[in-house]
């Protein structure tokens, strides 16, 4: 009976991610609508779904994959370290990298995109404000869609399905060559992080990764461009 009950709270979770998933790829694909602005909600489903479907499938606390209890021993995992610093680097290359492409047109471009979002004049604020997206962002994305859906599909088709809807949801208006190079260069970090939650296997740790890599951008917006 017991076995009977686990494989039935399998096949409700394994049926919870695929709708969770379907939805946050339907909100984004809004996008394709100027007018829209519910692409934003993918966040929000992707974080409800991952509780939802950790309640349904009754997992273990050890296998969670938002666990706080575990983060010393999981950032000492083989790697782990070098994938969490690489979005740092890739951030600060992208940066110049576009600027010196776009006539430092790609900066303005992102500080833009994330002013509706962020306090840039208020610092403590803007510190907050950073934290919670990140940590919103890596449960929705790494930790329900990658985490979950990893179980049902293989780990590099959530990868790059996740991380395309991720950069999708980041599309703002600008001349198409900035655009894109955005969108391409949130695609490539979203990779990065995806690798940092296999290597893991805790969204907090990308989360931590995440953190730091956009504040390194913003204070090296702020002193550089």
């Amino acid at each position: 009976m017991k076995n009977q009950q686990v494989i039935e709270n399998n096949k409700q979770s394994v049926v919870l991610t695929i709708i969770g998933m379907a939805i946050m790829i339907l909100l984004t694909v809004t996008k394709a609508v100027p007018s829209s602005n519910i692409a934003g909600y993918s966040v929000f489903v992707g974080i409800a779904f991952f509780f939802i479907t950790e309640a349904v499938g009754k997992e273990k606390d050890s296998e969670s994959g938002l666990r706080f209890n575990t983060v010393l021993e999981d950032i000492k995992k083989p790697n782990v370290i070098a994938w969490a610093l690489l979005p740092s680097v890739s951030g600060i290359v992208t940066s110049v990298a576009g600027n010196l492409i776009f006539h430092g047109e790609f900066v303005a471009h992102v500080m833009g995109r994330t002013g509706s979002i962020l306090s840039f004049d208020k610092t403590l604020l803007l510190i907050i404000q950073v934290i919670i997206a990140a940590f919103g962002e890596e449960i929705a994305y790494r930790g329900f869609f990658l985490g979950k859906g990893m179980k049902i599909f293989p780990f590099w088709l959530c990868a790059v399905v996740s991380s395309l809807t991720f950069a999708a949801g980041h599309i703002s208006a600008g001349s198409i060559g900035v655009v894109l190079y955005d969108v391409a260069a949130v695609f490539i970090d979203s990779l990065i992080f995806s690798m940092v939650y296999r290597k893991s296997g805790n969204c907090v740790i990308s989360t931590l990764s995440h953190i730091i890599a956009n504040a390194i951008s913003i204070v090296a917006a702020f002193l550089f461009f």
